[in-house]
């Protein structure tokens, strides 16, 4: 011990040297836009490598289990396609509506780092910018909501996940179609709370909530869960609803990014209204 405190009495002056300039870059980050996104960029693209190495040895024996995942997504997709056929007693009809266009579509990237475990949790995908990626678009299952890009470098991007503070999701309970706020209390990985359900509303354990649609970010009807428990609270005027997610948050493999087609142009719409 005293040998290392006269090592660091012989060299304090670079010791003092090296503490002053973290400080000195801690500033500039902090206080500069281009530096501070720099930082950030790089930060995502290090550390973005490392979780991919990890994440590729880990995948490597578990090959057998991603693969069937995916085929059984591959199956659920071509189920979902227009030119399905519909097979009747009498006739088949081919479903072709040239009536509807297509508002969202899909980047499909695989997570290489995802925490469940504290208060404001992030997910790490294997894909950025350079693959059409960009901030503020949603993360999605078939069968539940994961998150929002908050961040893209070239190659990765960083996603604030369901599990965080900041997501509020816009949702509606299917049966009654009555619109409410999906969030979570930061408790247990597989529980969220919803909010602002008038309590004239019927509901019953088990009922299904979804997605509204109504934030330009998540497609309508993808499931967040279903009812576990309300009940009105002592003051509220609303129902305290209790819901299981559907999603496994500590076993993700792979997501899909959705790309909202017309969220440029309706964002626009709406705040040109709200100004007349």
């Amino acid at each position: 011990m005293r040998n290392l405190f006269n090592f660091i009495a012989k060299h304090y002056f670079f010791f003092l040297f090296v503490l002053l300039q973290v400080i000195a870059f801690t500033l500039i980050v902090q206080n500069h836009f281009y530096h501070r996104s720099a930082f950030v960029n790089s930060a995502n693209f290090l550390s973005g490598s490392i979780y991919q190495s990890r994440t590729n040895i880990a995948e490597y024996f578990a090959l057998r289990s991603i693969n069937e995942e995916l085929a059984a997504r591959n199956n659920e997709l071509m189920s979902m396609l227009p030119g399905t056929y519909l097979k009747t007693d009498r006739q088949i009809f081919t479903f072709n509506d040239t009536l509807h266009r297509k508002q969202f579509s899909y980047i499909n990237a695989r997570v290489i780092n995802n925490t469940v475990q504290n208060r404001n949790n992030y997910i790490t995908l294997d894909k950025g910018r350079l693959h059409g990626i960009k901030p503020d678009m949603g993360v999605i299952l078939p069968n539940g909501v994961i998150g929002i890009v908050k961040e893209v470098s070239a190659n990765f991007s960083a996603v604030l996940s369901f599990l965080h503070s900041d997501i509020q999701v816009s949702a509606r309970h299917k049966k009654s179609n009555h619109l409410g706020t999906v969030f979570w209390e930061g408790y247990n990985y597989q529980k969220a709370t919803m909010l602002y359900i008038p309590p004239h509303v019927e509901l019953q354990i088990g009922d299904s909530i979804n997605t509204s649609g109504f934030s330009h970010i998540f497609p309508q009807d993808i499931l967040i869960g279903t009812i576990s428990d309300f009940e009105i609270r002592r003051g509220d005027n609303f129902y305290t609803i209790e819901i299981d997610l559907d999603v496994d948050f500590n076993n993700l493999t792979y997501v899909n990014v959705v790309k909202s087609i017309y969220r440029s142009e309706l964002i626009q719409l709406e705040e040109s209204a709200r100004q007349l």
